[in-house]
Protein backbone atom coordinates (compact mmCIF):
# COMPACT_ATOMS: atom_id res chain seq x y z
CA UNK A 1 0.00 0.00 0.00
CA UNK A 2 2.75 2.41 0.97
CA UNK A 3 4.54 1.68 -2.30
CA UNK A 4 1.40 2.43 -4.32
CA UNK A 5 0.83 5.69 -2.43
CA UNK A 6 4.42 6.76 -3.01
CA UNK A 7 4.07 5.89 -6.69
CA UNK A 8 0.88 7.97 -6.99
CA UNK A 9 2.49 10.91 -5.20
CA UNK A 10 5.50 10.70 -7.51
CA UNK A 11 3.22 10.56 -10.56
CA UNK A 12 1.25 13.61 -9.41
CA UNK A 13 4.49 15.52 -8.79
CA UNK A 14 5.76 14.65 -12.27
CA UNK A 15 2.47 15.78 -13.82
CA UNK A 16 2.64 19.05 -11.88
CA UNK A 17 6.23 19.61 -13.06
CA UNK A 18 5.18 18.93 -16.66
CA UNK A 19 2.30 21.41 -16.40
CA UNK A 20 4.57 24.05 -14.87
CA UNK A 21 7.20 23.56 -17.60
CA UNK A 22 4.50 23.82 -20.27
CA UNK A 23 3.19 27.07 -18.79
CA UNK A 24 6.74 28.40 -18.45
CA UNK A 25 7.62 27.58 -22.05
CA UNK A 26 4.43 29.26 -23.33
CA UNK A 27 5.14 32.41 -21.30
CA UNK A 28 8.71 32.51 -22.64
CA UNK A 29 7.42 31.97 -26.17
CA UNK A 30 4.84 34.77 -25.90
CA UNK A 31 7.37 37.34 -24.73
CA UNK A 32 9.94 36.13 -27.29
CA UNK A 33 7.54 36.57 -30.22
CA UNK A 34 6.45 39.93 -28.80
CA UNK A 35 10.07 41.13 -28.75
CA UNK A 36 10.42 39.76 -32.28
CA UNK A 37 7.48 41.85 -33.53
CA UNK A 38 8.47 44.94 -31.53
CA UNK A 39 11.89 44.79 -33.19
CA UNK A 40 10.24 44.95 -36.61
CA UNK A 41 8.26 47.97 -35.43
CA UNK A 42 11.21 49.82 -33.91
CA UNK A 43 13.28 49.30 -37.06
CA UNK A 44 10.43 50.57 -39.25
CA UNK A 45 10.00 53.60 -36.98
CA UNK A 46 13.74 54.28 -37.10
CA UNK A 47 13.64 54.13 -40.91
CA UNK A 48 10.81 56.65 -41.14
CA UNK A 49 7.58 54.67 -40.90
CA UNK A 50 5.60 55.43 -37.71
CA UNK A 51 2.79 52.90 -38.41
CA UNK A 52 3.66 50.52 -35.56
CA UNK A 53 4.16 53.39 -33.10
CA UNK A 54 0.84 55.01 -34.06
CA UNK A 55 -0.91 51.66 -33.65
CA UNK A 56 0.51 51.32 -30.12
CA UNK A 57 2.56 48.23 -31.01
CA UNK A 58 5.92 49.43 -29.65
CA UNK A 59 5.13 48.10 -26.18
CA UNK A 60 5.73 44.94 -24.16
CA UNK A 61 2.06 44.87 -23.16
CA UNK A 62 0.96 41.35 -24.27
CA UNK A 63 -2.60 42.50 -24.93
CA UNK A 64 -1.32 44.57 -27.87
CA UNK A 65 0.37 41.60 -29.50
CA UNK A 66 -1.37 38.32 -28.58
CA UNK A 67 -2.96 36.41 -31.44
CA UNK A 68 -5.61 34.00 -30.08
CA UNK A 69 -4.51 31.21 -32.41
CA UNK A 70 -0.76 31.81 -32.70
CA UNK A 71 -0.13 32.89 -29.09
CA UNK A 72 -2.49 30.57 -27.21
CA UNK A 73 -3.97 27.65 -29.16
CA UNK A 74 -0.91 26.66 -31.24
CA UNK A 75 1.55 26.89 -28.28
CA UNK A 76 -0.75 24.68 -26.18
CA UNK A 77 -1.06 22.07 -28.93
CA UNK A 78 2.64 22.07 -29.81
CA UNK A 79 3.60 21.88 -26.11
CA UNK A 80 1.60 18.66 -25.83
CA UNK A 81 3.56 17.35 -28.83
CA UNK A 82 6.86 17.97 -27.04
CA UNK A 83 7.89 21.37 -28.37
CA UNK A 84 6.52 24.91 -28.10
CA UNK A 85 5.87 27.11 -31.10
CA UNK A 86 3.66 30.06 -31.98
CA UNK A 87 3.53 33.66 -33.11
CA UNK A 88 2.19 37.10 -32.22
CA UNK A 89 0.12 39.50 -34.35
CA UNK A 90 2.40 40.79 -37.11
CA UNK A 91 3.52 44.41 -36.83
CA UNK A 92 2.39 46.39 -39.86
CA UNK A 93 4.51 48.91 -41.71
CA UNK A 94 4.02 51.07 -44.79
CA UNK A 95 6.88 50.50 -47.26
CA UNK A 96 6.07 53.77 -49.02
CA UNK A 97 7.19 55.68 -45.93
CA UNK A 98 10.68 54.24 -46.22
CA UNK A 99 13.36 56.36 -47.86
CA UNK A 100 15.02 53.31 -49.41
CA UNK A 101 12.29 50.69 -49.79
CA UNK A 102 14.48 47.72 -50.66
CA UNK A 103 17.03 48.33 -47.95
CA UNK A 104 14.28 49.25 -45.49
CA UNK A 105 12.28 46.06 -46.08
CA UNK A 106 15.44 44.03 -45.63
CA UNK A 107 16.39 45.73 -42.35
CA UNK A 108 12.84 45.50 -40.96
CA UNK A 109 12.66 41.80 -41.82
CA UNK A 110 16.06 40.91 -40.33
CA UNK A 111 15.36 42.83 -37.10
CA UNK A 112 12.99 40.12 -35.83
CA UNK A 113 15.29 37.08 -36.12
CA UNK A 114 18.25 39.15 -34.87
CA UNK A 115 16.30 40.09 -31.73
CA UNK A 116 15.71 36.39 -31.03
CA UNK A 117 19.36 35.53 -31.62
CA UNK A 118 20.29 38.43 -29.34
CA UNK A 119 18.09 37.07 -26.54
CA UNK A 120 19.55 33.59 -27.04
CA UNK A 121 23.09 34.99 -26.90
CA UNK A 122 22.49 37.01 -23.70
CA UNK A 123 20.97 34.09 -21.81
CA UNK A 124 23.51 31.69 -23.31
CA UNK A 125 26.31 33.80 -21.82
CA UNK A 126 24.49 33.79 -18.46
CA UNK A 127 24.28 29.99 -18.64
CA UNK A 128 28.05 29.84 -19.20
CA UNK A 129 28.57 32.07 -16.15
CA UNK A 130 26.24 30.07 -13.89
CA UNK A 131 27.57 26.71 -15.09
CA UNK A 132 31.18 27.63 -14.28
CA UNK A 133 32.20 25.34 -11.47
CA UNK A 134 28.61 24.18 -10.99
CA UNK A 135 28.01 20.52 -10.21
CA UNK A 136 24.30 20.56 -11.01
CA UNK A 137 21.85 22.41 -13.23
CA UNK A 138 20.28 25.24 -11.23
CA UNK A 139 16.66 26.38 -11.72
CA UNK A 140 17.96 29.56 -13.38
CA UNK A 141 20.05 27.58 -15.88
CA UNK A 142 17.01 25.46 -16.75
CA UNK A 143 14.89 28.61 -17.16
CA UNK A 144 17.57 30.30 -19.28
CA UNK A 145 17.94 27.15 -21.40
CA UNK A 146 14.25 27.33 -22.35
CA UNK A 147 14.74 30.96 -23.40
CA UNK A 148 17.78 30.09 -25.52
CA UNK A 149 16.14 27.09 -27.23
CA UNK A 150 12.86 28.85 -27.99
CA UNK A 151 14.60 31.92 -29.40
CA UNK A 152 16.97 29.86 -31.55
CA UNK A 153 13.99 27.99 -33.01
CA UNK A 154 12.18 31.29 -33.70
CA UNK A 155 15.24 32.80 -35.37
CA UNK A 156 16.07 29.78 -37.54
CA UNK A 157 12.47 29.12 -38.53
CA UNK A 158 11.77 32.76 -39.42
CA UNK A 159 14.86 32.93 -41.65
CA UNK A 160 13.41 30.27 -43.96
CA UNK A 161 12.66 32.06 -47.29
CA UNK A 162 8.98 31.12 -47.47
CA UNK A 163 6.11 33.64 -47.04
CA UNK A 164 4.95 34.86 -44.61
CA UNK A 165 8.25 34.21 -42.78
CA UNK A 166 10.91 36.93 -42.50
CA UNK A 167 13.30 34.99 -44.71
CA UNK A 168 10.98 35.49 -47.68
CA UNK A 169 11.06 39.26 -47.16
CA UNK A 170 14.85 39.17 -47.06
CA UNK A 171 14.83 37.29 -50.35
CA UNK A 172 12.17 39.46 -52.01
CA UNK A 173 13.92 42.67 -50.98
CA UNK A 174 16.49 41.89 -53.67
CA UNK A 175 14.02 40.71 -56.30
CA UNK A 176 14.06 43.08 -59.35
CA UNK A 177 10.92 45.14 -59.96
CA UNK A 178 10.04 43.24 -63.15
CA UNK A 179 9.38 40.17 -61.02
CA UNK A 180 6.62 41.92 -59.08
CA UNK A 181 3.92 39.54 -60.31
CA UNK A 182 6.03 36.52 -59.39
CA UNK A 183 6.46 38.08 -55.96
CA UNK A 184 2.68 38.41 -55.57
CA UNK A 185 2.16 34.76 -56.52
CA UNK A 186 4.93 33.68 -54.17
CA UNK A 187 3.34 35.58 -51.29
CA UNK A 188 -0.16 34.32 -52.18
CA UNK A 189 0.79 30.65 -52.02
CA UNK A 190 3.47 31.10 -49.36
CA UNK A 191 1.37 29.73 -46.46
CA UNK A 192 0.91 26.46 -48.39
CA UNK A 193 4.67 26.19 -48.93
CA UNK A 194 5.21 27.03 -45.24
CA UNK A 195 2.86 24.19 -44.20
CA UNK A 196 4.68 21.74 -46.48
CA UNK A 197 7.99 22.93 -45.02
CA UNK A 198 6.81 22.45 -41.43
CA UNK A 199 5.58 18.91 -42.15
CA UNK A 200 8.35 17.58 -44.36
CA UNK A 201 11.47 19.77 -44.18
CA UNK A 202 11.75 21.16 -40.64
CA UNK A 203 12.84 17.78 -39.24
CA UNK A 204 15.85 17.91 -41.54
CA UNK A 205 16.75 21.42 -40.36
CA UNK A 206 15.98 20.94 -36.67
CA UNK A 207 19.51 19.58 -35.83
CA UNK A 208 20.69 23.16 -36.40
CA UNK A 209 19.00 24.14 -33.12
CA UNK A 210 21.07 21.96 -30.73
CA UNK A 211 24.23 22.89 -32.65
CA UNK A 212 23.62 26.63 -32.14
CA UNK A 213 22.55 25.98 -28.53
CA UNK A 214 25.85 24.20 -27.79
CA UNK A 215 27.77 26.94 -29.59
CA UNK A 216 26.16 29.67 -27.49
CA UNK A 217 25.96 27.98 -24.09
CA UNK A 218 28.91 25.60 -24.18
CA UNK A 219 26.70 22.69 -23.10
CA UNK A 220 24.67 20.12 -25.01
CA UNK A 221 20.90 20.02 -25.22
Amino acid sequence: MEGKKASKVKKVKMENVTIMLTILSIIILIFSVIIHEISHGFMADYLGDPTARLQGRLTLNPLKHIDPVGSIIVPLITSMAGFTFGWAKPVNYNPYNLKDRRKGEFLIAIAGPLSNLGLALVFGILIRVFMTGATAVTPFVEFASYIVIINIVLAVFNLVPIPPLDGSKLLLAFLPNQYGRARQMFEMYGPIFALIFIIFVWQLMSPIVPFIFSLITGVGM
